[in-house]
Order: structure tokens, then C-alpha cells, then sequence
């Protein structure tokens, strides 16, 4: 199954190490030395020109990526638990 995180991006769903929201995560000195260190690394993909709500972390092949999404954290999870019944694209 595929999360569908704005644009023309998509992870799979056995790849997602978590989905976390900006606005409640971002005050954590973890969090910001977290995407800091991503950023300083290149880790990070931005798949949104608008205001960014949430942060999703991936893992593929070894290489860990941050996807910072305009798709709220909620509605990423939301499609998820909906469509695992289904399957397919969310």
C-alpha cells in the first residue's frame, strides 16, 4: 500500500517510520535538532509549496527520508487506517 503525501509524491506504507505533526513537535529542542541535522544532510524532501503541517519519516533501503507534507498529520494517519481494509493508493 502507498501514502500519497502531496505533489506528485508517494512512500509506501511499510516504509513509514512515523507521521508527526509540525505545529505540536516543532517547540521540542529534539525535534528541531532532529530536522535540523536531516536538513544539514539532505535528508529532507519537500513535497509542498504551501504551508507545511506535518513531517513524515521514512526508511528505505538503509537511507532514512523526511517528507514535510501540507496534508495534516490526522488526515495522513486517517488514510491509512482506511484504507488498509481496502488496500490500494491512500
Amino acid at each position: 500500500m502507498y501514502l500519497h503525501l502531496g505533489e506528485n509524491t508517494v512512500v509506501r506504507k511499510e516504509s513509514i517510520i512515523g507521521i508527526f505533526d509540525l505545529d505540536n513537535t516543532s517547540t521540542s529542542k529534539w525535534t528541531k535538532n532532529y530536522l535540523g541535522n536531516a536538513t544539514k544532510n539532505k535528508r529532507v524532501v519537500n513535497v509542498s509549496m504551501e504551508l507545511p503541517k506535518s513531517f513524515v519519516v521514512c526508511t528505505e533501503n538503509g537511507e532514512t527520508r523526511v517528507y514535510i507534507s501540507q496534508i495534516s498529520s490526522a488526515t495522513l494517519i486517517k488514510r491509512i487506517e482506511d484504507k488498509q481494509l481496502k488496500g490500494g493508493y491512500v
